[in-house]
């Protein structure tokens, strides 16, 4: 018997997630990143006619598109959460570089689970070409959740609105993602659904005032640049980030900003403009370091 060709059960892979009524768009073969063109190169026609698409605004579920966009590669299969209505909790594996005794993702969801008091989550679940697992769940209605790095415990990352994954089916130089629970995706736990919200700092907190001119202005810089991080564009997020990292940076020494305040912070927006968390992680780690090292502490009088 004839064995299918890779574009053919990739094209089979990208259609079965379609018929979930996920929304699917093309990466590149054996990676993570997209197959469409960058904000840079984007020709303002056809779907960008009325300006630049992201990925996750063209996924679509329509066989036919999804037909022509497979027709020329064995292209992996990004699943954009936000329209396709999931939560996918992300429990990555350890890497060789953490402290002896990090958990990993599983471990920690488990932990997680017993101080909540609620047993492990039973859905619909890929594991990934590195070996960890992706758990589907259907979004509350009306929700607005967006991606998260470590929030939820060590090893563990959120996708939803703004962020994506890969389907099964989708290949990495180092193993294939693979349906381990065919499990209809449940909703999304109340509990998980509570930890996820962001949460709004009292309305007196807000309105308090900063103890000096000094952190005054670099809660302003903290809000203005990670604003600006959120918001950019494909080609432009890294250095986007980068910059915004150097200019914040120099809020730390002086003690008008803590560093995990602005780790947290740029951490977030990054994601939210697409960056995978590692990425986050590595380019602010980077750029603060400079930055700390080129602003000497203030001196007091």
């Amino acid at each position: 018997m004839t064995q299918p060709t890779p574009i053919r059960r990739a094209l089979a892979a990208a259609l079965a997630a379609a018929e979930h009524g996920w929304h699917v768009f093309p990466l590149r073969p054996d990676t993570k990143r997209p197959a469409l063109h960058s904000e840079q190169a984007c020709p303002t026609t056809g779907a960008c006619a009325g300006g630049h698409r992201k990925p996750e605004e063209r996924a679509t579920t329509d066989p036919d598109r999804i037909r022509a966009a497979w027709s020329t590669g064995a292209f992996n299969i990004g699943l954009a959460t936000g329209p396709s209505g999931l939560v996918v909790i992300d429990l990555d594996t350890a890497k060789a570089k953490d402290p002896e005794g990090t958990p990993d993702g599983v471990t920690s969801l488990q932990a997680l689970c017993e101080r909540a008091g609620q047993p492990g989550p039973t859905t619909y679940r890929t594991r990934t070409a590195s070996g960890g697992h992706h758990l589907y769940f259907t979004a509350p209605t009306g929700s607005q959740l967006r991606n998260t790095a470590g929030k939820l415990g060590t090893h563990i990352d959120t996708r939803a609105h703004g962020g994506y994954v890969l389907a099964a089916g989708s290949t990495l130089p180092n193993g294939t993602y693979e349906v381990t629970d065919p499990t209809d995706p449940a909703p999304l736990p109340e509990w998980l659904h509570t930890l996820l919200t962001p949460r709004q700092p009292p309305r007196v907190l807000m309105a308090a005032p900063s103890p000096s001119r000094a952190s005054q202005y670099a809660s302003a810089a903290l809000r203005a640049e990670t604003a600006a991080v959120a918001g950019a564009g494909e080609g432009v997020r890294n250095w986007t980030l980068v910059r915004a990292a150097r200019a914040l940076g120099r809020f730390i020494p002086s003690g008008d900003l803590a560093r995990d305040v602005v780790e947290q912070a740029l951490n977030e927006a990054g994601m939210r403009a697409g960056l995978r968390e590692y990425e986050c992680r590595a380019a602010i780690t980077s750029a603060l370091n400079w930055s700390i090292a080129h602003n000497p502490t203030r001196r007091t009088a």
